[in-house]
């Protein structure tokens, strides 16, 4: 993607608390502030959503923030905005889920990512008062290395392309049940002597039923735009709306997660290649279908968490299978599975995934409760 937009950008610029990992809300509180706060929510959500929307279809520069820095989301299936726990790193995945009873966190997070890609995210959390938190974390992506070109063919030397997004996170509880949230987002990036910056912002809601173990979510991503361009070409932001359900089964260890993305737009084109895997055809778009299209915009996971000190879980996320399709897929293509446990003032999460059978990924969260 980025050996793609380095090209692109090249070629258009020559013509111009102590954790557990469940979460538990505080007791309700007045009607007076459960009153004000969800209107300042909805209304900014209105704002965001208006403003860019249209941009929805685009292409864009910064597909590395629908890249979660969460193991425990990563691990099932790479979106989940449901998923209501105590970890400082899910913030990017819903603001919403972010509230007093997390304390005090600082967290890293390490992942090797496809090719020679590192991505690496910090970000410490407090709770503020009985109803808020708050959040401050940066993320950075460093594409390794990478040999530049000109149109013309000429060689112009090796550079490293990087992201950074440093981000403001506020969190505040409507009632016991109902919370909402907002993830400030600066970005800059630098590909070779081409930098640009933009800002975004999350919106999030979730509702979390502890006698139901229910949790249900709805979230606003990546509002915003560029406010310095690479060049004249202007590059969108990954907007993008979903939804989340998690539901305990049966009273058991066992959790039942799914959410659903690209919500903005109902297509989400892929391609095929000819059955000769030898052959030198070009690619085609494969043939629209409505089924595989709903599943594309669906991600699943399973978890088994048999105290609030230990989860294994699993993913499956469609998009990403068929989207290999293009590619040498393996078995495991769409699949992740993860792992967390928590002893006294830390944690550890860890996740894996093989979308395709020469890349992988593995990502590392570590968590100090002070």
């Amino acid at each position: 993607m980025v050996r793609f937009l380095y090209m692109y950008i090249k070629f258009s610029d020559t013509g111009s608390q102590k954790s557990n990992f469940k979460s538990e809300r505080p007791e309700s509180f007045g009607k007076k502030q459960r009153g004000l706060w969800p209107r300042l929510w909805l209304a900014g959500a209105s704002l965001l959503f208006a403003t860019t929307s249209y941009s929805q279809l685009a292409a864009n520069a910064y597909s590395f923030l629908d890249v979660s820095t969460a193991t425990h989301a990563l691990a099932l299936g790479g979106n989940a905005i449901a998923l209501s726990s105590p970890d400082p790193m899910l913030v990017d995945q819903n603001p919403g889920l972010l509230g007093s009873e997390i304390g005090r966190v600082a967290a890293l997070s390490y992942m090797r990512y496809f090719g020679s890609s590192n991505f690496a995210a910090a970000r410490y959390a407090q709770g503020v008062g009985e109803r808020g938190a708050f959040a401050i974390g940066v993320r950075y992506l460093d594409y390794g290395s990478i040999d530049g070109y000109n149109p013309d063919g000429s060689f112009t030397g090796t550079f490293k392309p990087q992201d950074i997004a440093v981000e403001g996170t506020y969190s505040h509880d409507f009632s016991d049940r109902l919370r909402g949230g907002i993830n400030a987002k600066l970005i800059y990036s630098n590909y070779e002597e081409y930098t640009a910056v933009a800002l975004a912002a999350d919106l999030g809601i979730n509702y979390y039923d502890e006698e139901k173990d229910l949790s249900l979510s709805a979230v606003i991503k990546n509002a915003g735009g560029q406010v310095k361009r690479f060049n004249e070409a202007y590059d969108h932001l990954p907007f993008d709306v979903q939804l989340g359900y998690m539901q305990g089964l049966g009273g058991g260890p066992f959790s039942l997660a799914i959410t659903a993305h690209n919500l903005t737009h109902w297509k989400l084109p892929y391609y095929d290649h000819s059955q000769n895997e030898n052959a030198s055809s070009d690619v085609e778009e494969a043939e629209y279908k409505f089924i595989p299209t709903f599943f594309r915009h669906l991600t699943f996971g399973l978890q088994y968490a048999p105290s609030d000190r230990f989860y294994l879980a699993l993913g499956y996320n469609y998009k990403t299978r068929s989207d290999m399709s293009s590619y040498q897929r393996n078995f495991l293509s769409g699949f992740s599975v993860g792992l967390g446990l928590n002893v006294k003032d830390f944690a550890i999460g860890v996740s894996f995934s093989q979308p395709h059978k020469s890349a992988s990924s593995l990502g590392i969260n570590l968590y100090y409760y002070l």
